[in-house]
């Protein structure tokens, strides 16, 4: 006899169940599916975005490094090295960030990489600042030495200079200065006796008469005294062997003797032959002694 209260069988009921559980997996499947899809785009738009965010950053640090190079500032060895391996590290990183795909994990090592170099160009910059202000305060100490060296030069060849000056004015206040300088000439008989002469023809030789100054700044001892002699034409009548130095340069005399010179009133002269044959005209002759003009003298024949 059926049962009136159970209107569906056993067998459909089972089927309802079957079709419940496989509806509600579907619905599960898709809903894992959904949010999977989902968390799947999400997290492709934050690695891009963080991959952008990196390379920006990298660039910046990049600048910075480039900013801090334009400083005219000598490294040290050490800057040096560091600075090599910033930017091989810098170049990495930009390779790294440049692939079409990056993954979580990359991105993580790059995050680990940057905050490195954030700290490594930090201590960079502060080492690069220490070292700019030790060249500023070097170059400073530099000019300033330099700027004593060069006032002390100068001073010194001020110095150097007024004490030439002054062995200048030494020397020549201790120089012998004749006075009466007279001049006449002579000429030569058969038995050695000299006799004055007006005239160019009969002169054999010219001789010097002169007195010394007395000077209290003089040396009492030897001193040489040069004679140079100038025909009526100006040219000089000297032996190019015969040389002495006076007023600053090297010159060419006629005849020179030494004397003794004591500061008093010694009288002294100087004979001169002539290796030629007087002419007629004026003959003037000038005197040096201690380097300098001593005196000066003139005779015309006739």
């Amino acid at each position: 006899m059926l049962d009136r209260k159970d209107p569906v069988n056993k067998g459909d009921r089972n089927k309802i169940y079957f079709l419940i559980v496989v509806i509600v997996a579907l619905l599960g499947t898709n809903a894992f599916l959904y949010f999977k899809d989902k968390y799947e785009k999400e997290r492709f738009v934050t690695t891009n975005t963080e991959k952008e965010r990196l390379k920006l950053e990298v660039e910046k640090i990049e600048v910075e490094f480039d900013k801090v190079n334009t400083m005219n500032v000598a490294l040290t060895e050490k800057l040096q090295n560091e600075q090599k391996l910033a930017r091989i590290k810098i170049s990495a990183l930009k390779q790294s960030l440049q692939k079409g795909q990056v993954t979580q994990a990359e991105l993580t090592t790059a995050q680990t990489e940057l905050k490195k170099l954030r700290a490594f160009l930090t201590d960079y910059k502060d080492d690069f600042t220490r070292l700019e202000k030790e060249n500023s305060f070097l170059k400073a100490e530099r000019d300033s030495l330099v700027r004593s060296v060069t006032t002390v030069s100068a001073k010194a060849n001020a110095l150097e200079k007024k004490n030439s000056e002054l062995n200048a004015k030494v020397k020549s206040g201790a120089a012998l200065k004749a006075f009466n300088v007279a001049l006449a000439a002579f000429k030569v008989k058969n038995n050695g006796k000299n006799v004055e002469v007006d005239k160019a023809s009969t002169a054999k030789k010219l001789v010097t008469y002169f007195n010394i100054i007395p000077n209290e700044l003089a040396t009492k001892d030897y001193h040489k005294i040069y004679i140079r002699v100038f025909d009526p034409s100006g040219n000089l009548i000297a032996d190019e062997q015969n040389m002495f130095e006076a007023e600053g340069q090297e010159m060419q005399y006629s005849d020179m003797i030494t004397i003794s010179y004591n500061n008093d009133a010694t009288a002294y002269t100087i004979e001169w032959v002539n290796p030629r044959a007087f002419v007629k005209g004026t003959y003037a002759i000038l005197l040096y002694a201690n380097g300098f003009t001593m005196g000066k003298a003139a005779i015309t024949l006739k």
